[in-house]
């Protein structure tokens, strides 16, 4: 079976191997002595309380992303191992402001990044996130700025994301900068209504979003399911990840197929596969394990990635033709 990945972090991607390569190119000493113990640093933990404990999983990775051959290598690896697992399509996001610890700036970070792109054979495009959080909205600002920069309708940077801890930092706080973002004709999609309650799903639709970063929550409040469902506002749902951050109890509760049978146009996707321990061909196999999803749900779940894509209607032709 061939997939599309629209939610996946570049940072949440860095498996144990591509780890001791990206260490071993900087000559960096990782901790833990096996890959086992190194795993358990990368994997998050089985008793993982909330989305804030999640992120701090990310402290590793963004580690050995500091540098420019770093970052470019690390997509590449990243993209074929995507190649590898069968998918066809893939949206890679990232921080660029958070590769600025040694001697890289933002756009040294969206180079190289792009680089790395253009090394693998994989259709892929990139999105570029802004992040929640204190004393960064000059930073965001920045990212804004080149996200116009740089902006393409395909093979390249596409579209603006915000991500974080969204119990912390809500979308409210956000609005002034979305604003500019949709003045400009960037498209993007936020993260919310994970932590968030789905108030921050209803403002993000409000703002202009394009897609919605998980969504999962958006039953706990039947006008804003209604509106997700009436302007088909697709959701980037990411059922292991949705499970681990404590936004969904368990696979069996999970909304998905519930939403599809409603009409929403869900999409399913890893997030972040090298901490979750997942790919997007198990993300797929949970659903029909826990929710007898069939054949043609499949088919009609992977056709929704394809209109949800940031990408031009050729290649979309091309990938639903693949598909079908």
């Amino acid at each position: 079976m061939k997939y599309i990945d629209l939610h996946l972090h570049l940072d949440g991607a860095i498996t144990v191997e591509i780890a001791k390569k990206l260490a071993k190119m900087q000559n960096i000493t990782l901790p833990g002595s096996t890959d086992q113990e190194l795993a358990k640093l990368i994997h998050v933990s089985p008793n993982c309380k909330n989305l804030v404990e999640f992120l701090q999983c990310f402290d590793l990775p963004l580690s050995l992303l500091q540098t420019k051959e770093a970052l470019e290598e690390a997509t590449y690896l990243v993209l074929e191992d995507m190649k590898k697992n069968n998918n066809i399509y893939v949206e890679l996001r990232y921080a660029p402001q958070l590769h600025t610890q040694q001697k890289m700036n933002q756009e040294d970070a969206i180079k190289a990044v792009l680089r790395g792109l253009k090394r693998s054979s994989l259709k892929a495009n990139i999105i570029l996130c802004l992040m929640r959080g204190e004393d960064n909205d000059e930073a965001n600002l920045e990212t804004v700025e080149l996200a116009k920069k740089y902006l393409v309708s395909d093979g390249g940077v596409v579209a603006l994301d915000l991500a974080g801890a969204e119990s912390l930092y809500p979308t409210q706080k956000y609005q002034q900068i979305f604003a500019k973002i949709k003045a400009n004709h960037i498209p993007f999609t936020i993260h919310t209504g994970e932590s968030e309650e789905p108030s921050g799903v209803k403002l993000a639709v409000n703002l202009g979003a394009n897609r919605i970063g998980h969504g999962v929550r958006i039953r706990e409040d039947q006008e804003v399911l209604e509106l997700i469902k009436e302007k088909r506002i697709p959701l980037e749902l990411c059922p292991t990840s949705n499970i681990q951050t404590c936004a969904v109890s368990s696979y069996e509760d999970h909304p998905l197929v519930d939403y599809l049978h409603q009409g929403i146009k869900v999409t399913i996707n890893t997030d972040d596969p090298a901490i979750e321990n997942t790919s997007i061909s198990n993300e797929f196999a949970l659903m029909e394990k826990y929710h007898n999803l069939t054949k043609e749900e499949i088919k009609e779940i992977l056709l929704n990635s394809i209109d949800a894509a940031f990408t031009t209607e050729e290649v979309k032709q091309e990938l639903r033709q693949e598909i079908k």
